[in-house]
This record gives C-alpha cells, sequence and structure tokens, in this order.
C-alpha cells in the first residue's frame, strides 16, 4: 500500500513538480516545478530541487544540499549534508552560461559525503562512495572509495557501503557475504 508524501507547512513545492508517494519534504526545502522524483524519497532542512532535475526512488538528501538544473540521481543514491553540485564548469556572474550545463549523473546506491562536491560533467558509478569532502572533477567508477582534493580512488566499497580488501582478485563483503572480483581495472559483484 502507497503511504502518503509528507510536506512540512514552512516548504515549497511549485505546481508541476512530480512527487511519488512516501516522500518527506521538510522545513524550509522548495521543490521547482519541472522536478521529476520517484517515491519514498527524503528532503532534509534548506535543500533545493531544480526544474531539469530527475530524482529516483528512495533517495535521501540531507540538509543544505542544492540539486541544479542538469542532475540525475538514480535509485538509493544518499547526498550527504552540505554536499555540492555544480552545473557550469566555468561560471561568470556577467556571462550567461545556461546554455552550457554539463549534465551529471549519480548511478544507483551511490553514497556523495558530506560537504563533497561534485563538479559538473561528471558520472558517479553504482555503489560508489564519495569521502566527506573529496571534489570530484572526473567520472568514477561503480564501486569505487573517493577521498581529498581532487577526489583519488583509494579502494573500492561493497554494495552495503563496507570498504572490501582484496586478496588477489577476490573479496568478499565483511557484513553481507557478498563476493566482488577486480576485473580489467574494474570491481564487480559476482552473482550467484
Amino acid at each position: 500500500m502507497a503511504t502518503a508524501t509528507t510536506i512540512h507547512p514552512s516548504a515549497i513545492v511549485d505546481a508541476g513538480a512530480e512527487l511519488g508517494d512516501g516522500c518527506r519534504v521538510w522545513h524550509f526545502v522548495h521543490i521547482s516545478g519541472g522536478a521529476r522524483i520517484g517515491r519514498d524519497c527524503s528532503f532534509g532542512q534548506n535543500v533545493f530541487v531544480g526544474n531539469d532535475v530527475v530524482i529516483g526512488n528512495n533517495v535521501k538528501i540531507q540538509n543544505n544540499v542544492s540539486v541544479y538544473d542538469a542532475v540525475t540521481l538514480e535509485d538509493d543514491v544518499f547526498c550527504g549534508p552540505s554536499m555540492v553540485f555544480t552545473n557550469v564548469y566555468n561560471p561568470r556572474s556577467a556571462v550567461t552560461r545556461k546554455a552550457e550545463y554539463r549534465r551529471t549523473v549519480v548511478r544507483q546506491g551511490a553514497t556523495l559525503g558530506a560537504n563533497s562536491t561534485i563538479v559538473c560533467g561528471t558520472t558517479i558509478g553504482r555503489y560508489a562512495f564519495i569521502g566527506a569532502g573529496a571534489v570530484v572533477n572526473r567520472d568514477v567508477p561503480d564501486f569505487a572509495l573517493m577521498v581529498g582534493v581532487p577526489a583519488r580512488q583509494s579502494g573500492w566499497m561493497s554494495r552495503h557501503g563496507e570498504r572490501l580488501h582484496f586478496d588477489g582478485d577476490a573479496a568478499t563483503c565483511p557484513h553481507t557475504g557478498d563476493r566482488y572480483r577486480l576485473l580489467d581495472g574494474r570491481c564487480e559483484l559476482i552473482q550467484d
């Protein structure tokens, strides 16, 4: 059975915005009229969602995050507090560049840590984990753990969010027992 969407009285959801069942929209959120949002999403205090934004199901966006135009968040994405998206690569106040927005895609299950920055035009792979404060300026592979400024890969993470320790080309998630392998520099979940 579908759960009703809850919208705090201080939030603004513009006419035309599409929100799926079970969403929770908290204090001082603004969702623009062109936004398309799936079910069971949570928008923390002071979140902004632009018009040209697509958000999948079960996405959690913590306080003080702005999801600007040209951003797509697939299912199960987590956006930590005060993390940042951009949509113009070389902004200037006196130069209009709305026709130059670069698309950003965050694939299923990825985590974007608190205060991280995602430079526009990048794709974050499935179940990737961006550490707190990292600045991502290039594409990120599936399951990659990225830290630092600029972000560099420092390992691999499981779907459950546990660090993977490879013995040769194989690893097991310590929490779920899921098995992973490295193949041609990529991490893959082994499906039984």
